[in-house]
């Protein structure tokens, strides 16, 4: 996202004007749309110095490092859009370790004609997300493609963050006799992207839960230092996230259905639509694994944050070979609760 400040005879018409293939081509177009966009927006000391990387302290500890890449449609959601999206799942990435989300990057891959409108409000949802979650965006990458070739934009976010002394988290952690906890209702995301990509009207708006979740994990490790697992449910949802840990951990899950959160227009919808809500993806919630004896110590401190109001403890690891999520159903019996067997709603994050 660097650039060499310079002076332009013409600002950017960003209400009506476009990308075209000279914003990428590290020119002069391409400098005054990092100085009069991204500057603008997301400006900070690093990004103000204009260099082609980011030098930083940091704090002791073990440092985590972790990329995603953005392609969801539509761009912009209820409750949402790639910009926040990006900033968001970014940091819950890194704070699924117990880290504390230092800095982030992000590389744009504009498609030549996507509206500068659009873009500045994709950047202003990143700035604003990044500076509620006290995570600033410290360097960058702008490319732009042929028109035909991109679907508007494409976004990746790099984050960095550091794990304190003494905090141990991993989804090989998980033994036998550990409960499961989830922070609140599943599946709002994907429910919330389906509506919109299908223009589909409930009772009440469906909107995504997108939101960062690292000041939620430091009250959590606050009450429960000994948490063992930590994951965000995102793409394959909570049963897959669940399936994932069983796996690494060597251990089976069995779940309660009756103690699942699900939002009751989010239940009707995933009925009405013939899907299932534990594999619809979030991106505002987590998964943690304890141990038994501190899990009412952890739900009390979820449940007093924003965050981790609706908290339920879903169920409990227990001895299976074979490493099966099975679930206790609302009528008595169990099912397998598997992965997620090829793609239930693609581009959703």
């Amino acid at each position: 996202m660097s650039a060499v400040r310079r002076s332009y005879t013409r600002p950017l018409d960003i209400k009506r004007g476009r990308v075209d293939l000279s914003h990428g081509s590290g020119g002069r177009a391409t400098a005054q749309l990092v100085e009069e966009l991204f500057i603008r927006h997301l400006d900070n000391p690093w990004l103000r110095g204009h260099d082609d990387s980011a030098c930083f302290e940091p704090p002791p500890g073990r440092l985590v490092m972790t990329t995603d890449s953005h392609v969801v449609t539509p761009l912009f959601f209820p409750g949402g859009d790639i910009g926040c999206l990006a900033v968001n799942g970014t940091i819950n990435d890194v704070a699924m370790a117990g880290a504390t989300p230092l800095y982030l990057a992000a590389g744009f891959i504009l498609e030549e004609g996507f509206p500068l409108s659009e873009l500045e409000r994709i950047v202003a949802s990143m700035a604003q997300a990044a500076t509620i979650a006290k995570v600033p965006v410290i360097a960058g990458d702008t490319k732009v493609v042929e028109h035909g070739k991109g679907d508007g934009l494409y976004l990746t976010t790099t984050g960095v963050g550091v794990v304190p002394e003494g905090v141990e988290i991993g989804g090989a952690r998980a033994r036998v006799g550990d409960v499961a906890i989830v922070s609140g209702d599943v599946g709002d995301h994907g429910v919330a992207i389906l509506a919109q990509r299908e223009h589909l009207q409930f009772e009440s708006e469906i909107r995504s839960d997108t939101a960062a979740l690292h000041e939620l994990v430091a009250v959590m490790l606050a009450a429960c230092p000994d948490i063992r697992c930590l994951r965000d449910p995102t793409r394959g949802g909570l049963a897959t996230t669940l399936n994932e840990i069983a796996q690494q951990s060597g251990v089976g899950m069995l779940l309660q259905e009756s103690a699942i959160p699900v939002a009751s227009m989010v239940s009707a919808a995933c009925e009405f639509l013939g899907l299932d809500p534990l594999y619809s993806a979030n991106e505002g919630k987590l998964v943690a694994v304890c141990p038994a004896g501190d899990a009412a110590q952890l739900l009390e401190a979820m449940r007093a944050h924003p965050l981790g109001a609706h908290a339920a403890e879903i169920g409990a690891c227990i001895a299976d070979d074979n490493h099966f999520v099975q679930m206790q159903t609302r009528l008595g019996g169990r099912r397998v609760v598997d992965w997620l067997s090829g793609e239930q709603l693609p581009r959703i994050c």
